[in-house]
């Protein structure tokens, strides 16, 4: 898989990732990077930036790195460290949205990410780049079926919080509990088997003329107010 960006690049780097090519822009200097890839004896690829620009679908920011594939984690595995906070995505289709929330969960803390593995954008190099490195440090767990996945969390003491226009709303809610946080696609919301697992359906207020958020910006809200309650 490529990736790119200082971001990601230095978070990889950092983690000692197994890294099949390096390809630097002439003249890269930032010195945090070059002192992790001469630390690592990485060999490096010189290239220009007409080059590198058609490697990358993005902004590459002078560094590609050719990885392998992303190694989703074992929930049953992630589950014996005990979390109480857990993210859960039905069906996201925008890489984008996939970045941002997972970059909002490791900065919030949230103890996982759990997605399907049949129609939801998988990770990858956009992905990568829009975590901007978050992605290094989050637990993220892929499953077949999300129904059976809530109940396995109900019986670990989880409550569900699905996110949807027709809810409670969010701000009465009590989030006290361990707490799996579900986010719907972003044209469709949740699946219906997915929302008859909830125990809960909150609902962020809507007072302008837009009726409904973007996906991430959504997670963002509903996350930060599961934070805000455990202090």
């Amino acid at each position: 898989m490529i990736v790119y960006g200082k971001n990601v690049a230095l978070e990889l780097l950092k983690k000692n990732v197994k890294i099949e090519k390096l390809i630097l822009q002439e003249n890269f200097s930032d010195n945090l990077i070059n002192s992790y890839i001469e630390k690592l004896k990485l060999p490096v690829k010189i290239m220009s930036k007409l080059k590198m620009d058609d490697l990358s679908d993005g902004l590459h920011q002078g560094i590609i790195l050719v990885i392998e594939d992303y190694q989703y984690q074992n929930l049953d595995e992630l589950l014996k460290n005990d979390p109480n906070f857990i993210v859960i995505l039905d069906h996201l289709e925008d890489p984008h949205n996939l970045g941002a929330i997972i970059r909002t969960c490791e900065a919030a803390g949230v103890d996982m990410i759990i997605i399907p593995k049949d129609r939801q954008v998988q990770v990858n190099a956009t992905v990568m780049k829009t975590s901007a490195g978050a992605l290094a440090n989050m637990n993220l767990a892929r499953v077949t079926n999300l129904a059976s996945t809530i109940e396995k969390l109900k019986k670990h003491g989880f409550w569900i919080v699905g996110t949807d226009m027709k809810g409670d709303d969010y701000r009465k809610i009590d989030y006290s509990s361990k707490i799996a946080l579900v986010i719907g696609n972003e044209g469709k919301g949740m699946s219906d088997i997915v929302r008859k697992s909830c125990d809960y359906i909150a609902s962020i207020p809507m007072v302008g003329k837009v009726n409904s958020l973007n996906a991430s910006v959504s997670a963002g809200i509903m996350i930060y107010e599961v934070v805000r309650n455990r202090k």
